[in-house]
């Protein structure tokens, strides 16, 4: 695939469409059920994807896949170290030069984590499929059930830029320092006026709420220029480096940095254990109300 089509933060239904089969096209399904999850076991998703999905799409489990075990402060999903998520790629036959594309259901939520974690390793060419699988469907595009090529890559290492991900640690310092913190979950749990999954409602004294949802109109993503206009007026005049994004749990943080990628303004970076890792010391600070 020649490097100057390849796709680095959305791309449409038609557009796939139009390559699915082209060599060094990947494609991984990341559709998931938080609340599913919670209830009966974590693999909705992934009997979704048996039942249906893009031809030659590999399922990317969000916690067997695009998170690690836990440890001590790194929240409900932790960042996966290089060696796993170095083997993980080689089974989806992901190498230097694959042309990555990861969808989730709809919104994206799921699928940036894929793509966030794909550029931290240094792989430019990974894009989230814009408005998922929902969009795809509505335009009546070809779906199957056939398991995908088995892959025959080997694993290659990588590092992440570490230096795009936080700990509690380095927020606390970022924000001292006069960073801006954007958490992306909705109002009411950014307020601590509900909190259905975390056993602390509030907020990181200093954060600021943007939830994500915000970056999205009639289930796309809204256009690059009325992003940047949006994330420009919470920069005033700061760098996108300035920005460190959280959630609950570092999955739907990773909307923000690929909603502010789209708009040309890449280089934020994530709090990884977000509220839920906040919150695993009793000592930290919360804040509610607005912010």
């Amino acid at each position: 695939m020649n490097p100057h089509d390849s796709w680095t933060t959305l791309v449409s239904p038609d557009q796939l469409a139009a390559r699915l089969g082209a060599p060094g096209l990947v494609v991984l399904d990341a559709r998931f059920a938080l609340a599913a999850a919670a209830a009966a076991g974590p693999g909705s998703g992934e009997d979704d994807w048996r039942e249906a999905h893009i031809p030659g799409a590999y399922y990317a489990h969000l916690e067997r896949d695009l998170s690690a075990a836990h440890a001590p402060g790194a929240g409900r999903h932790p960042w996966p170290d290089e060696a796993a998520f170095a083997r993980t790629l080689a089974g989806w036959d992901i190498v230097k030069d694959s042309q990555v594309v990861v969808y989730d259901a709809a919104d994206g939520a799921f699928a940036a984590r894929a793509w966030c974690l794909l550029r931290l390793a240094g792989h430019a060419a990974v894009a989230v499929l814009d408005g998922g699988l929902a969009a795809w469907r509505a335009q009546g595009l070809r779906l199957d059930a056939a398991s995908p090529a088995v892959a025959t890559t080997q694993s290659q290492p990588f590092a992440f830029d570490r230096s795009r991900l936080f700990d509690a640690a380095r927020v606390q310092e970022h924000l001292a320092a006069g960073g801006l913190v954007l958490d992306a979950r909705a109002g009411e749990r950014f307020r601590g006026d509900v909190e259905p999954i975390d056993r602390v409602a509030g907020h990181v004294p200093g954060a600021r709420s943007r939830p994500y949802a915000d970056n999205l109109e009639v289930g796309r993503f809204k256009s690059s220029t009325r992003l940047a206009t949006e994330f420009g007026a919470l920069l005033d005049g700061r760098p996108p480096s300035d920005v460190v994004a959280m959630c609950g749990s570092g999955v739907t943080a990773c909307h923000h940095l690929l909603a502010m990628a789209h708009a040309g303004l890449d280089g934020a970076g994530l709090y990884t254990g977000s509220w839920s890792g906040w919150i695993e010391d009793p000592a930290r600070p919360v804040a509610t109300g607005p912010g």
